[in-house]
């Protein structure tokens, strides 16, 4: 290992320690959309995933630590149908650079839809468009035969009717990877960084995040496990149950525990893989869950699934999550490999 990658996993190791004591766990963030995966893949697990080792350039997005040569010219693209009028969708490109490094950019887009404006006295001004956008950089290298690490610098632009706001963050992540074994572990730091311009007199903060998680495939059947943790620094997590679901206005409870608390930090998901070129996904998110308690949801709150298929250089894949009864969302992956498609 270089002095210089040495130097950086340290720095990047302390960066995380020192945020994850200064915050109080109780702080109001910005730019939440930071938290909506550009992977079907990650979508159909849970919405959190820091550790597959797929032919899925879409993935760098939530752990830099994941990009490696092995992307050279690959393009990635995402479409998500939200809720409501919302559309998000991004576009991704990796290069190799070395034996052992890579660099990647991307470009993700979160539209709102148009949105009814009023002023302070109710009296309708019209509609406004709401949006925000995220610009991102990744460079990784291999730190040594198992492990690797990476970096993702974004500049965060964000446009609600005349008003205007920008900020800069980066994420920092280690991948450890067991071909052998088929076993994968990493921990990235996600969002440090700040605003360089306000919507008004108020800075808002970015959503930071420390996050670890791993995956594992059975020894014994095409079935692979994945675990996966974030918001670690913010152990408190309280969510709000009606107290009479038969009335609409009846009043809210909070509920927290130690299982509650503990269940919401994790995500937990289930791959199938009858084939190497296909993937069937199964996610589970408690949090999404207990958020839902206040609305109508159903069985498949907190449920996602998905499914890919990789077709010579092409590869696709889908997911649908439904958080409550109001609320179905989609997203569609695909990539190619340019170097392929000249062969």
């Amino acid at each position: 290992m270089t002095t210089y990658l040495r130097h950086l996993i340290l720095f990047a190791m302390g960066v995380m320690a020192f945020v994850a004591m200064a915050d109080d766990g109780h702080t109001t963030t910005a730019y939440n959309f930071l938290s909506v995966p550009a992977s079907s893949h990650v979508y159909g697990l849970g919405g959190h995933n820091l550790t597959i080792i797929d032919d899925d350039i879409n993935l760098v997005e939530q752990n830099p630590a994941l990009l490696g040569p092995e992307y050279d010219h690959q393009v990635g693209l995402n479409y998500m149908r939200y809720i409501g009028e919302t559309n998000f969708a991004g576009l991704r490109y990796g290069q190799g650079v070395s034996e052992h490094g890579a660099i990647a950019a991307g470009v993700q887009y979160f539209g709102y839809g148009n949105i009814q404006g009023a002023a302070i006295d109710g009296t309708k001004t019209g509609t406004f468009s709401a949006s925000d956008i995220a610009f991102s950089l990744t460079y990784s290298h291999d730190i040594s035969e198992k492990f690797r690490g990476g970096i993702t610098v974004k500049y965060l632009y964000s446009k609600y009717e005349d008003y205007s706001a920008g900020a800069v963050a980066a994420d920092l992540g280690i991948n450890y990877y067991d071909p052998d074994h088929e076993f994968s572990a990493s921990l990235v730091a996600k969002n440090l960084g700040g605003q360089v311009k306000k919507f008004n007199e108020y800075k808002d903060k970015l959503p930071w995040d420390i996050q670890v998680g791993f995956s594992k495939m059975l020894s014994r059947a095409p079935i692979r496990l994945h675990v996966t943790a974030y918001e670690l620094a913010r152990w408190s997590s309280p969510y709000y149950k009606i107290q009479d679901v038969n009335n609409p206005n009846s009043d809210l409870i909070e509920k927290e525990s130690f299982g509650s608390n503990l269940l919401r930090h994790l995500v937990f998901g289930v791959d199938v893989l009858p084939t190497n070129n296909l993937y069937i996904g199964l996610g589970y998110n408690y949090r999404t869950r207990t958020d839902m308690a206040t609305y109508k949801r159903d069985f498949m709150s907190g449920l996602s699934v998905g499914g890919g298929l990789k077709v010579r250089a092409f590869g696709f894949g889908v997911a649908y999550a439904r958080p409550h009864t109001g609320a179905s969302t989609f997203m569609f992956n695909f990539t190619t490999s340019i170097g392929e498609l000249l062969k």
